[in-house]
């Protein structure tokens, strides 16, 4: 793993969070994005090398939806950038983490996403993550 590579928030509200985010970083987000996979509307903040992604929710089944009813708003993932998340996914099976999803699918932010399930984790959802271009 290079680096974290940001920390994932679930917010009810995106608006109201990216107000709340805004007066706290002094800037806007960078980017917003709907990420259909996930079911999600996300926006990006930058402070000084780290990012924090805010996710809100666009139906009521989603895991992000089920995450804020289940534990409310809150820190919902860490995610680390890697140079190459296929090896990376095998690599954590072979330590015996819980990977979600065998295959990587698009995520926000033009990367590649795969999860490790928090019961395999301490409890903490871990995104592993690939720039997008760079596998393809």
């Amino acid at each position: 793993m290079k680096k974290i590579e940001h920390i994932g928030i679930a917010v009810k509200d995106l608006e109201k969070s990216n107000a709340l985010f805004t007066k706290l970083f002094g800037k806007s987000p960078y980017k917003s994005e709907a990420v259909e996979s996930e079911r999600v509307t996300t926006s990006f903040f930058k402070s000084g090398p780290n990012k924090i992604e805010l996710l809100e929710a666009t139906d009521p089944a989603s895991p992000i939806a089920k995450f804020i009813e289940k534990k409310g708003e809150g820190i919902h993932h860490i995610a680390f950038a890697v140079k190459d998340i296929y090896a990376e996914i095998k690599r954590m099976q072979s330590e015996g983490f819980v990977v979600l999803n065998d295959i990587p699918k698009k995520g926000a932010d033009d990367k590649l996403v795969v999860f490790l399930h928090p019961k395999s984790t301490n409890g903490v959802l871990i995104e592993l993550c690939q720039d997008f271009d760079k596998h393809n």
